[in-house]
């Protein structure tokens, strides 16, 4: 069949649509359909169900109404009786649809315009999902692109095939940006809304300063230098820590380049932001010393649980420690993930001696000793009336000056104490109304009991439904500040693991969980652990360089 001149017209359109939109043309004929059966349907009535199909090869329209075959004839527009349906489609079973072909459709202004509207809309929603389809897995990479506009101080990026935004609190400050300026940025989310892919881009991002480094040094490209962790405050200082995993290569030294270029083609695209290279080690006090660079540190105590680690230096040193606003101390604590706690010598030196008179007082009053006893108690490494009164006598009697009557009765005067305050705080548990059942539990003590009434946890359900942070409180960042958040076990020292412990075991108690559950999800983990383990052993065996 001969292809008229109007349907040789339609197939170009949709193939120059198809070509500059750089979408599939198959997309632009289906739009095209959906503009016919619309205009179609506008002309033979609302309700009537039109079909509209074009064939992508010769152009010809063909026109349908569709009739869905029911027992019950209800609407005249579109269903048709099963009898009348029998005689057209000896086939023809309920629910089926029946095609009936309809006559050639003479577009009028007004249908034109209509069917005109359809197709740019589709075409727009097609070019949309190829543009996010394109940049959703980009997330992570660096982009160039032209500054489009600027609008309220957001940066309107076109990036060819798509636009991208910058944010106002994205961009460096004191960064200035107009019409036509080139721009490079970092995409760090891209989401499917209403109005179109909406790309993302940042200039503040920490992983903006890794990915830039790793354009300028070939070792972290190549998979030689790994980076650990970024922290920066944009436009004024940044630290990135960095380990090798060839031993004849210096991580810090190939980062910094031939008189610093490397890092200074950073630096120059950061707007002179300064920018400490630290080298990572595994041991967390040697690269948090690091991290406090330039300040040097006298000593270091570390709480694991807590990720909590204290610092010591020097008087002088303070300062530069610190860093400032405290910027020093706060890059140093969002690079390694610790919260970092700097005291001088001197302040070390009176907060040990207020420890040492807190604990004095607390034997010469739970003890009913004089303030030499006590000095003595706590000098030996005593903390608590627990210690003394469940160690080992000889250790107390070994004491210069204690002979075993002595110690004794110390750990004697001590049991009774902590018998006394067992009983005030059974009698107080009773009054709150906390059930026995919760003393089963492995790990809690009448005093945690008390704890627990106060804050209205009273029976093993309540305890049950206890989140572990509830228990030990948790962290959060806040402006790049820790803020930390007590639970009801914070005052007992409570471990992370140990709350998990109680936790399951209260829920195993209320019949929450089972034991077949718990030992599936060993199981689980311990496939997943090996499987790590195995990742790192072939990533240990490969070459330096290497692809993963």
């Amino acid at each position: 069949m001969a292809v008229s001149a109007n349907k040789l017209e339609l197939l170009q359109i949709a193939d120059a649509v198809a070509r500059e939109k750089l979408i599939d043309k198959e997309i632009v004929i289906g739009a095209m359909a959906d503009a016919i059966q619309k205009a179609a349907k506008s002309r033979y009535g609302q309700e009537t169900n039109v079909r509209a199909d074009i064939n992508a090869k010769t152009g010809e329209i063909k026109l349908q109404r569709l009739m869905e075959v029911v027992e019950e004839l209800e609407n005249t527009d579109n269903q048709i009786a099963f009898e009348d349906a029998r005689a057209k489609n000896p086939d023809a079973q309920i629910g089926d649809f029946i095609a009936e072909p309809l006559p050639p459709l003479d577009f009028g202004r007004i249908a034109a315009q209509s069917a005109k509207q359809v197709i740019v809309q589709k075409v727009r929603e097609a070019e949309r999902d190829k543009q996010y389809e394109e940049f959703k897995d980009r997330v992570g990479e660096i982009v160039n692109g032209t500054v489009k506009r600027v609008e309220y101080g957001n940066v309107v990026v076109d990036l060819g095939r798509g636009e991208g935004i910058i944010r106002r609190d994205e961009l460096i400050p004191r960064e200035m940006y107009r019409y036509g300026d080139r721009v490079r940025a970092f995409i760090y989310d891209v989401r499917r809304e209403q109005r179109g892919p909406q790309i993302f881009l940042s200039r503040t991002h920490p992983q903006f300063m890794a990915k830039l480094f790793q354009m300028e040094v070939p070792e972290i490209y190549d998979g030689i230098i790994e980076i650990k962790s970024v922290a920066r405050d944009p436009g004024s200082r940044a630290k990135i820590a960095v380990i090798s995993r060839d031993s004849a290569i210096d991580p810090v030294g190939a980062c910094v380049g031939m008189r610093g270029s490397r890092v200074q083609a950073v630096v120059g695209e950061l707007q002179g932001e300064k920018i400490d290279i630290i080298p990572w080690q595994p041991d967390a006090a040697s690269f948090i010393v690091n991290a406090l660079q330039p300040a040097e540190v006298a000593k270091v105590v570390l709480d694991e649980d807590a990720e909590r680690i204290e610092v010591v230096v020097p008087d002088e040193q303070l300062s530069l420690a610190i860093g400032r606003r405290g910027q020093n101390v706060r890059l140093a604590s969002q690079l390694t993930g610790w919260d970092i706690d700097i005291l001088t010598e001197d302040e070390e030196s009176a907060r040990r001696q207020k420890e040492f008179t807190e604990r004095t007082q607390l034997f010469m009053e739970a003890l009913d000793v004089d303030e030499m006893v006590g000095q003595v108690l706590a000098s030996e490494g005593f903390s608590s009336i627990e210690e003394v009164a469940y160690v080992d006598a000889e250790e107390v009697s070994s004491i210069e000056g204690f002979d075993e009557d002595t110690a004794a009765e110390i750990q004697t005067r001590a049991r009774e104490y902590l018998e006394r305050i067992e009983a005030e705080n059974d009698a107080k548990r009773i009054e709150l109304g906390v059930v026995d059942e919760i003393r089963e539990i492995p790990g809690v003590t009448t005093a945690m009991m008390v704890a627990l009434g106060e804050d209205g946890v009273k029976t093993m359900e309540d305890f049950a439904g206890c989140a572990v942070d509830d228990l030990v409180g948790w962290r959060e960042r806040v402006e790049g500040e820790t803020k930390i958040h007590d639970g009801i076990f914070t005052p007992f020292g409570t471990t992370r693991a140990e709350a998990e412990e109680m936790v399951l075991s209260a829920r195993l108690t209320v019949g929450w969980i089972t034991e077949e559950d718990l030992a599936a999800e060993y199981e689980e983990e311990g496939a997943e652990l090996a499987e790590g383990a195995e990742a790192v052993a072939a990533d240990a065996d490969a070459p330096a360089g290497a692809p993963a």
